[in-house]
């Protein structure tokens, strides 16, 4: 995958071990990545940085549901792409991730080239308006 650029995309994951999962495999792909690992850091991050992508779990450990970080975002005015990556897989959860402001909904566990294609198609697509 080529990039122009090195895009910033935030990922708000509480698992440790999928944390680092995701920042390596994300700069190896080329992407520079800012890790938030709670709730309370992804609010922060989120309203406070520019990011060409947002990857959001749904289940935080300190109380704070990806869909409320989303809504804060989307509440700010900021039209960043975002990406629900989460262990929660009923069609019900999709529809909350999407209704939240989610661009896409991916289950875990997921594979790394089929999280890396929804992120080109994310970021690649030309808007529609």
């Amino acid at each position: 995958m080529a990039l122009s650029s090195r895009m910033k995309i935030l990922v708000v994951e509480d698992d440790p071990d999928v944390g680092r999962l995701l920042v390596n495999a994300l700069s190896e792909a080329g992407y520079e990545v800012v890790w938030a690992s709670d709730g309370k850091a992804g609010v922060t991050a989120a309203l406070g940085g520019e990011y060409g992508l947002i990857i959001l779990d749904r289940q935080l450990g300190d109380g704070i549901d990806g869909t409320d970080i989303l809504r804060a975002v989307r509440g700010s005015g900021r039209e960043v792409p975002a990406l629900f990556l989460s262990g929660l897989g009923e069609v019900s959860d999709w529809v909350a991730g999407l209704q939240a402001g989610g661009d896409d909904y991916l289950v875990k566990p997921f594979k790394m080239d089929e999280l890396l294609a929804r992120i080109e198609a994310l970021t690649s697509a030309p808007a529609l308006k």
